[in-house]
């Protein structure tokens, strides 16, 4: 495809995976850029090749979050400084998502500071998907292309023709998500009421609606130590549902959630690959992202409308 100006494509370290299969679908190489450390830990980013004049585009999930954030402030400061006409964050993970409001007093807004020192260090627009809060969108001054997971994830639920579909949001926080796709799917849904002991520790898990003889999806935008999903699919099946399944858009996987997926009720949990698969567990699937990604870089360099990566409540999605 021709543009009007030339755009290369970097990947940050732990992006590296994704970065290769979005250049595969856009037919470009991907950009040389290299990463030295200090011996204290300190490192230090460099393109490898001119990116004067172009469109640079940087893909880097921040999970592990510390070094990917930095190293990605360092990949656009130095874009920025290498007279690059436009940087374009393409972060599919936005870490510190789930830090988007005070809860309590004396604590951070973490996704507000992460937005801030994005936006001073010179991107011009951000492409990421699922936040954690929509709400994160308003945290920047410059354009944020918020796309979905379910463009590939409900697909798939789709195409394993359950009957007695019900779809299931683990929590509050997941039910606009899991009613999108009880809506598209013409399923019913099943609401879970949780509370939490602290921060990763799940105190009890309410059923709220009928799973019994159900074939059950739960449908979350993460899973970090799997807690919350295991403990709402083994509450699902002691109510009843004939068998339960999870899809998540970003599978963090910190210990042990390997562990409790495996000796849980779940018979698979599906993730996109928004941050690097390294999960070992059988139950563990991952579908790729890039080829969505891919469409939006093309979309913003030939200035198209994004829409049908955007729009969440499109006719068209599982046809497509």
């Amino acid at each position: 495809m021709d543009f009007e100006r030339p755009f290369k494509v970097f990947a940050g370290t732990q992006s590296r995976y994704l970065g290769e299969k979005i250049c595969s679908k856009l037919g470009c190489p991907l950009g040389d850029c290299s990463v030295s450390r200090f011996a204290d830990g300190e490192f230090v980013v460099s393109f490898e090749e001119s990116v004067r004049g172009c469109d640079v585009f940087l893909i880097q999930s921040t999970f592990a979050p510390l070094d990917n954030l930095m190293e990605l402030l360092l990949m656009v400061d130095a874009a920025k400084r290498a007279s690059a006409h436009r940087i374009i964050a393409v972060m599919p993970y936005f870490g510190w998502a789930r830090q988007d409001r005070k809860d309590k007093p004396r604590v951070p807004i973490g996704a507000k500071l992460v937005a801030d020192m994005l936006s001073v260090a010179g991107i011009d627009r951000l492409v990421t998907m699922d936040l954690h809060a929509d709400q994160i969108q308003g945290f920047f001054n410059i354009p944020v292309d918020h796309i979905y997971g379910s463009l590939v994830l409900m697909p798939y639920v789709a195409e394993l023709g359950l009957d007695n579909l019900v779809i299931a949001a683990p929590d509050v926080g997941a039910s606009k998500r899991a009613a999108a796709f009880s809506k598209r799917l013409n399923a019913p849904l099943v609401l879970c009421n949780k509370t939490r002991a602290r921060a990763n520790v799940v105190e009890s898990i309410q059923i709220i609606g009928d799973v019994s003889d159900k074939n059950v999806v739960i449908v979350d935008d993460l899973v970090d130590t799997a807690g919350t999903i295991t403990t709402a699919a083994n509450e699902m099946k002691k109510a009843g549902a004939r068998s339960v399944r999870a899809v998540a858009s970003h599978g963090i996987m910190s210990d042990p959630a390997s562990q409790r997926i495996d000796e849980s009720e779940l018979e698979e949990i599906v993730f996109t690959d928004s941050i690097t698969p390294c999960s070992k567990c059988k139950k563990v699937k991952y579908i790729s992202i890039a080829c969505k990604l891919a469409k939006a870089i093309e979309s913003i360099e030939s200035n198209k409308s994004l829409s049908s990566l955007v729009d969440f409540e499109m006719d068209s999605l599982i046809k497509n």
